[in-house]
């Protein structure tokens, strides 16, 4: 058997009730074949990356635990989407649900289909604030410390946490 793997997941959604997207996201992930649930963020509020004619977007972070590859992960992860009726029209465009493997442990992963770490982790607000939020003592493949970079980007990326209605 495979040797287990913390995974990151982030989630996003701006499109077609964005919380409840997200918070259906969050409960199909713990779903998934050879993987088990660990934890999730808070829901934050975040501004679109790209253009600015949409919705803000309602993101998360969820940490897994995986035995999955990373490929074998990432299909999982597309066909959630589709299940979710994503549609990609328009790069960094509206969506109603989008997730992303920011991290694979401490793989590093380059694929045609695939980059782990994610490549623009470390200048995202909305990934990075629940991610150490998660973690606080998270060290990145790199060396970045998960907290040094959340302090970085709390002012520069204004986020809204949402208060928790569960």
């Amino acid at each position: 058997m495979t040797t287990p793997y913390d995974v990151y997941i982030g989630i996003g959604s701006n499109l077609d009730d964005p919380v409840a997207q997200v918070r259906q996201a969050l409960a199909e992930l713990s779903r998934l074949p050879l993987t088990q649930y660990i934890a999730a963020s808070r829901l934050y509020r975040s501004r679109p990356v790209g253009p600015q004619n949409q919705p803000d977007f309602i993101n998360a972070v969820a940490l897994l635990r995986t035995r999955l590859s990373p490929l074998a992960l990432l299909d999982q992860l597309q066909a959630l989407e589709q299940r979710h009726r994503r549609v990609r029209r328009q790069h960094w465009g509206p969506r109603t649900l989008d997730l992303d493997l920011l991290l694979y442990g401490s793989e590093k992963v380059q694929l045609p289909r695939l980059c782990v770490p994610h490549p623009e982790l470390q200048a995202r607000a909305f990934v990075v604030l629940p991610m150490a939020e998660l973690a606080p003592q998270l060290t990145l493949p790199d060396g970045a410390e998960i907290a040094t970079l959340a302090m970085t980007l709390a002012d520069a990326n204004a986020l809204e946490v949402l208060p928790d209605y569960t």
